[in-house]
């Protein structure tokens, strides 16, 4: 009788250390799955702010639009210790910074034509002063990898 509740007892341990080991299986690939994601992610992301930064670079778009496009970018970087990007990219962030409020799509073509040209003459100022500096930004940001 108690070697028929052994070999119940190890029948049933058996099979509990097997499920424990498929579930161990299963929790690794899905770690790698998620791994090789967001590698992905970050190599499309490096992708484009690479692009961007060329686009900025060859004058294909306006420093403020470039700027407020580089910042989400950098900032959705799916990354551990992400480094403080405002400390790398200042001119860029204090753009960003300046120009995040002004109206865009909808809210732009809503108002007034004088509202709209004051607000690109303020843009256009923003851009000279901090035009340079960025342009030395984005020469960094066109080999960007992480």
């Amino acid at each position: 009788m108690n070697v028929m509740f052994l070999l119940v007892a190890l029948f049933i341990l058996a099979g509990l250390a097997f499920y424990a080991g498929s579930l161990l299986f299963k929790l690794k690939a899905q770690q790698l799955q998620r791994n090789q994601k967001t590698l992905h992610r970050i190599n499309n992301i490096s992708e484009s702010i690479q692009t961007i930064a060329k686009a900025l670079d060859q004058q294909q778009c306006n420093l403020s639009e470039g700027c407020i496009r580089l910042f989400h970018l950098l900032e959705a970087l799916p990354i551990k210790d992400k480094p403080d990007f405002s400390q790398q990219f200042v001119g860029l962030y204090s753009l960003y910074d300046k120009v995040k409020g002004l109206p865009t799509h909808e809210n732009r073509k809503a108002q007034s034509k004088i509202q709209t040209r004051q607000q690109d003459l303020q843009r256009e100022e923003l851009e000279a002063q901090f035009e340079s500096q960025i342009l030395s930004e984005v020469s960094k940001l066109k080999t960007f990898t992480i």
